[in-house]
Formats: C-alpha cells, sequence, structure tokens
C-alpha cells in the first residue's frame, strides 16, 4: 500500500473530489496538414482539464509546472467528439501530478469510444504573489487510485534523478 503524503496540516480530499471531464467536438478550425486533429490543440485541452483539477483539488491557482509524459496514441479526426477525463493522482507539499486520459467518438455515431491520448502532468499551488502554497493530500479512494498514486510516486522518482544526474552532468568537463 502507498504511503501517504506527510500531514499538510489541510484535511485531506477523496480523489473524487476535484475529477473533471471536458468534452469538445473538433471542427475544421482544428487540422492539421495532414487532415487529423493537430496534436497542439489535444495538448491544450489536457492542460486546461488538468488545470481546472489542480484549481479544485489545491482551492485556488495553480499552474502547470511540467508535462511529464504526453502519448499520442490514435489520431483524432474532424467530428470527433473529444472527452478529456482529469484527476488528481499524487500530492506533495505544494505539488500535484493530474493524469488525464483523452477518449474520441464519432459525433453522429453511438460506437464505443478509443482512446486516443494519455499524459502526466505536474502542476504547483501558487498564492497571490505567485509563490508555492500547500496543497491538501489526496486520499485514494480504491484500489484503482491507490495504484496511480504508488505509479505518480515512481515518476517523481524519476523526475528529480533525471533532474539530479542532468545537473550533475553539467558541472562535469566535457
Amino acid at each position: 500500500m502507498a504511503e501517504l503524503p506527510e500531514p499538510s496540516g489541510l484535511p485531506g480530499k477523496p480523489t473524487t473530489a476535484s475529477r473533471t471531464t471536458l468534452s469538445h467536438i473538433m471542427t475544421q478550425n482544428e487540422v492539421n496538414l495532414l487532415g487529423t486533429v493537430h496534436g497542439g490543440v489535444i495538448m491544450k485541452l489536457v492542460d486546461d482539464a488538468a488545470g481546472a483539477v489542480a484549481g479544485r483539488h489545491s482551492e485556488g491557482p495553480a499552474v502547470t509546472a511540467s508535462m511529464d509524459e504526453m502519448v499520442f496514441l490514435e489520431p483524432v479526426n474532424v467530428g470527433d467528439l473529444v472527452h478529456v477525463h482529469a484527476q488528481v493522482n499524487w500530492t506533495g507539499r505544494t505539488s500535484m501530478e493530474i493524469g488525464v486520459k483523452v477518449l474520441a467518438e464519432r459525433w453522429n455515431e453511438s460506437t464505443p469510444a478509443t482512446r486516443v491520448a494519455t499524459a502526466y502532468l505536474v502542476f504547483a499551488a501558487v498564492d497571490e504573489n505567485g509563490k508555492p502554497r500547500r496543497v491538501p493530500p489526496v486520499v485514494p479512494g480504491n484500489d484503482r487510485d491507490r495504484r496511480r498514486f504508488q505509479e505518480a510516486q515512481i515518476r517523481r522518482t524519476h523526475r528529480l534523478a533525471r533532474r539530479r544526474e542532468i545537473t550533475e552532468s553539467r558541472q562535469r568537463p566535457l
């Protein structure tokens, strides 16, 4: 079982408290040179949904600190109804990992939606001066949420190790 973050003095919030879904019909305005929806359009929807979740969970402003991973699995077409599902997977003292799943379905068909992308973003909660502020711990509510919490801790460990290695490599002569 995953360890929960150190107490921040704030009451914990369940994963379900800030989950959100953003839906958008893709139009000709979002098309790229290949005739499918531009990946940047999907990335903006992902950032918008993740930002809403981060703001809800932290009960105030939060900014995108990094996009840990964005994977495009299938193309999105004009006329697709895109659903962006986001939730808090993990919280630290002032940061949160938001997991995002993107599904697409034809707007005029009743066929199952297809997973077209996934992403993990890190948001930092900020105060009115743009300085980091504490966030409530996330309380995973079921086995799936506990697995996501554990996987988020692994991603965080890797991010920190990568940052440390890069910093050290820049201090060594070439």
